[in-house]
């Protein structure tokens, strides 16, 4: 069975962290030529069903997720995309994140930087153990697999941990 990637805010071209058999991207824009969707995460889901993805992977996107938003009720719309990210992998299905992070400067120059991630966003906002997220609705739970520094980007990556096997 061919192992399925979705790279989500992947512009022209989704990358291939994983050297997945298949790509699909996840934009702003359609080019189904390319096997990359139209998305607004802020406002829609990710748009293919629970549990397609061995792998899903952002470079340089979270950080353009607002943290909240008051707009016409109160939501967490990181929280929101965390959530769909866990829906779409598979079981033991693996995130990659590739982010400006706290406390370099990268995190903040960029004005449409609005959601500030540190060494502490994953694990103990999305982590098993922890998940402070839950309070704001994460329904899901991650392990945290790595996270290294690559300049001023955080790379982390995480695998999906069933509910049964969270509790």
């Amino acid at each position: 069975m061919p192992t399925l990637s979705l790279d989500i805010g992947c512009g022209p071209k989704p990358k291939n962290y994983f050297n997945a058999d298949e790509v699909y991207g996840l934009d702003v824009r359609n080019d189904l030529e390319n096997k990359v969707y139209m998305a607004d995460l802020i406002i829609e889901p990710i748009p293919f069903a629970d549990g397609f993805f061995d792998f899903v992977t952002c470079h340089d996107f979270i950080e353009h997720i607002p943290p909240i938003l008051y707009s016409p009720h109160r939501r967490y719309p990181f929280i929101e995309v965390m959530n769909e990210i866990w829906r779409v992998l598979k079981p033991d299905g693996k995130f990659y994140s590739l982010t400006p992070a706290f406390p370099s400067s990268a995190a903040f120059f960029d004005p449409t930087h609005v959601n500030y991630i540190t060494e502490q966003t994953f694990p103990t906002g999305f982590g098993s153990n922890q998940a402070s997220a839950k309070a704001a609705g994460f329904c899901g739970s991650f392990e945290v697999e790595s996270q290294a520094w690559q300049g001023p980007h955080l790379a982390s990556v995480l695998r999906k941990i069933s509910l049964a096997s969270a509790a």
